[in-house]
């Protein structure tokens, strides 16, 4: 068992953008966006509205290639993994977007890491079919990968659990671990604001390594 699991979300927080918003910028119209605002609205679940974007992409696999290339994995992740690791922390990343392009990106990388992410595939010319992932513990409707499922499991089993993100999808995820080991940007640092629950910020995913590093590794 480890001494201590950071769960990390993916797009925008282990990267400095999102695949699906670089898609619509690159690829698409910018009514492509349609059902995200009515994820946004609540008329539509998150995994539904990534997945009908996804759908929408016609372009050859290179053109898609390029907009993955653009989301800004960290380049420092390899070595601050290293570090964790050596510290006593395992990473999960828990993702509710598509494995195929976080796959893709971590591989690039050269890094090896546990990744909860819906399951897809880009078809030749298009689209990126992104499929719900089998049922399981860490699954649900709303997002396809639950992550506060999964921050439930690593608190069942190690000692300190963090948890980084970026969205409101990542909110009851983020409430569950310890003030000090949650940290946020974007619209989940707006979300916990509203809910005045603390959090740490970050510029880059290894500043979170960092952070956790100077508070004394997994102890």
């Amino acid at each position: 068992m480890p001494d201590a699991v950071l769960v990390s979300d993916f797009d925008g927080t282990m990267t400095a953008e999102d695949f699906y918003s670089l898609a619509v910028k690159r690829l698409l119209p910018a009514e492509a966006l349609g059902p995200w605002k009515a994820y946004l609205a609540g008329r539509m679940t998150h995994f539904n509205a990534l997945r009908t974007i996804f759908s929408r992409i016609r372009a050859p696999e290179a053109d898609v290639l390029a907009v993955i290339d653009a989301m800004g994995l960290d380049p420092k992740l390899p070595d601050a993994l290293t570090r964790l690791r050596a510290a006593g922390w395992e990473v999960v990343v828990a993702s509710a977007g598509c494995a195929w392009y976080i796959d893709r990106l971590l591989d690039t990388a050269g890094v090896c890491l546990e990744v909860h992410a819906n399951p897809g595939v880009y078809l030749p010319g298009g689209p990126l079919v992104m499929e719900a992932p089998p049922p399981s513990p860490f699954t649900c409707e709303e997002t396809g990968v639950d992550k506060a499922a999964v921050v439930r499991d690593a608190l069942a089993r190690a000692r300190a659990v963090a948890f980084a993100g970026d969205g409101l999808a990542d909110l009851p995820a983020a409430l569950l671990v310890p003030d000090g080991r949650r940290f946020a940007r974007g619209d989940l640092a707006e979300a916990l604001t509203r809910c005045g629950r603390p959090f740490r910020t970050f510029a880059a995913w290894s500043d979170i390594a960092a952070m956790l590093l100077d508070a004394g590794g997994a102890s």
